[in-house]
């Protein structure tokens, strides 16, 4: 009985495991990454565009549906549509069991 369930759970580690692996991994692989002066002038760069562009704030179109607070009203109604549609069968299977 209890057989399915310990090979469900070391399926799961193992699935996990080699999930997260890679990115452990690839923090101490060497050459796999810039150097420090390149990181610098990749730091430089981008401090020099945002002072350049001061106008063009963070780059997330918050009221966008691409944006967070588009997206987030467009989850919520599909989600809040399955809701109701569930909770509506509900409401009918239980009208039919008093019947």
């Amino acid at each position: 009985m209890k057989t399915p369930i310990i090979i469900g759970t070391v399926l799961l580690a193992l699935f996990a495991a080699t999930t997260f692996a890679p990115f452990a991994a690839a923090q101490y692989t060497p050459g796999g990454g810039l150097g420090l002066e390149q990181e610098l002038a990749l730091a430089r760069e981008k401090v020099q565009a945002v002072q350049n562009n001061p106008h063009a704030g963070s780059g997330t179109p918050y009221l966008d549906a691409n944006g967070v607070v588009g997206a987030s009203i467009i989850s919520g109604g599909i989600f809040g549509g399955i809701f109701i549609a569930f909770v509506v069968k509900a409401k009918q299977a239980e009208k039919a069991k008093r019947a």
